[in-house]
């Protein structure tokens, strides 16, 4: 089984809405501190680390930067006194003084523990905070197979988003070319043909083996120098089936674990052409069920998908990535009125009844996209989260609001 970790719908929301977040802040000079540590890292060695940059901080020339960042030094050595050793997938802590205008700054502080682990140890003090290795953690999450292979090795592979998973790592014995002439290098070269045969259907084995019963495999990813990967493919060394699966191959100079770094890196525009092209044949399913009579089994709109998922007749929920909405219960003060509103994030909800005008008070507000996936997880419903990358996930936001979804049976929603 793959030990590769990848984000749900839920995971990979939250995480775009906190980096959405910790991108509005902007520092002046160098003043916000970057701080990820992976599992790897004691909190002891980290805090020591800590203490050595506040030492050489002194050492600032500008007294009101030296302030700041002493000070997003000394609030980040407090808060990692909450924790006895680094949580499973590491931390990752974005504090410092960013500019309010005026010539004013605040210090703002936030820490996440990543859906995902933290590979790299990283410090740094910047006018932006560094995001790249959160950011890398939303590129895809399907799991595809990877096999790079030549006369001389083979390594198996996974990939999901930026993970890498070497699962074997196979040389062979198969003899270099033989040089000379004669009856006994021709005997020679047959050996050598058979050595490789049995190497390669070592290879295919291992492949079944890793592959064959692995849930949720999008495709296989092949490469290594020269021919032999055509070869390899072409034959009968893997089941038929796994064949099936084998989207492309790649040249790659390497077949060990770099090689596998390396067929990911080559594979990357194909893999991201795949996820779009998946996201386009959803969207065209919902649209082919609109353009049937009275909307086939297409539902939309945010009130309509609800209702359908809490009668448990949507089979599949299309939201937008770019949906950005809260659910908020408010209550008149004056007749005890409640209800729910469904508002934009960055507007400011006006606090008044619309039966009598008087004060409403908000007793909870709970993030839409949220809620919704929690919903669709206790009916059973396929959360599919679509980018806008494509015209069909363009359509999805401008046209229905974000929201859309293909029901199991029709319903009046």
């Amino acid at each position: 089984m793959s030990k590769l970790k990848r984000l749900t719908a839920k995971e990979k929301y939250h995480l775009k809405l906190f980096l959405e977040e910790i991108k509005k802040f902007k520092g002046r000079g160098t003043q916000l501190i970057s701080l990820y540590i992976p599992p790897t890292k004691r909190i002891d060695d980290v805090s020591s680390y800590l203490r050595n940059e506040f030492s050489e901080s002194s050492n600032i020339k500008s007294k009101s930067t030296k302030k700041n960042v002493t000070g997003a030094i000394e609030s980040i050595l407090s808060r990692l006194k909450m924790w006895k050793e680094v949580p499973e997938n590491g931390l990752v802590f974005f504090v410092g003084h960013h500019d309010v205008g005026a010539n004013q700054t605040h210090m703002t502080h936030h820490y996440i523990e990543p859906p995902l682990p933290i590979t790299t140890f990283l410090y740094r003090c910047d006018s932006d905070f560094y995001l790249d290795q959160l950011e890398d953690m939303l590129a895809s999450e399907d799991l595809y197979g990877l096999i790079v292979i030549d006369r001389s090795e083979a390594t198996i592979g996974l990939i999901s988003g930026k993970q890498i998973e070497c699962i074997h790592n196979l040389p062979s014995r198969v003899p270099s070319k033989h040089g000379k002439g004669g009856q006994s290098a021709q005997r020679f070269e047959r050996l050598i043909e058979i050595a490789a045969h049995d190497f390669f259907k070592k290879v295919g084995e291992r492949v079944d083996q890793a592959f064959g019963e692995l849930d949720g495999l999008k495709g296989i990813l092949v490469g290594g120098p020269g021919s032999t990967k055509n070869y390899f493919i072409s034959k009968d060394f893997i089941h038929h089936e796994l064949r099936k699966k084998v989207i492309d191959t790649f040249d790659t100079g390497y077949t060990n674990d770099f090689g596998l770094k390396e067929l990911a890196g080559n594979a990357a525009k194909t893999i991201e052409k795949i996820e779009l092209f998946r996201e386009k044949r959803l969207m065209e399913n919902f649209f082919k069920e609109i353009r049937k009579d009275h909307g086939g089994l297409s539902t939309y709109g945010i009130d309509s998908v609800r209702n359908a998922i809490l009668v448990g007749a949507l089979n599949t929920l299309l939201i937008s990535e770019g949906i950005r909405k809260d659910i908020v219960n408010c209550t008149c003060e004056t007749d005890g009125t409640t209800i729910d509103m469904i508002i934009d994030k960055d507007i400011e909800l006006e606090k008044k009844c619309p039966e009598c005008g008087d004060n409403m008070i908000i007793s909870e507000k709970r993030d839409l996209v949220e809620d919704m996936n929690a919903m669709a997880e206790s009916m059973g419903t396929e959360v599919e989260m679509i980018s806008s990358a494509s015209e069909e996930g363009d359509m999805l936001m401008r046209a229905f609001g974000g929201v859309a979804g293909i029901l199991r049976y029709r319903v009046n929603t």
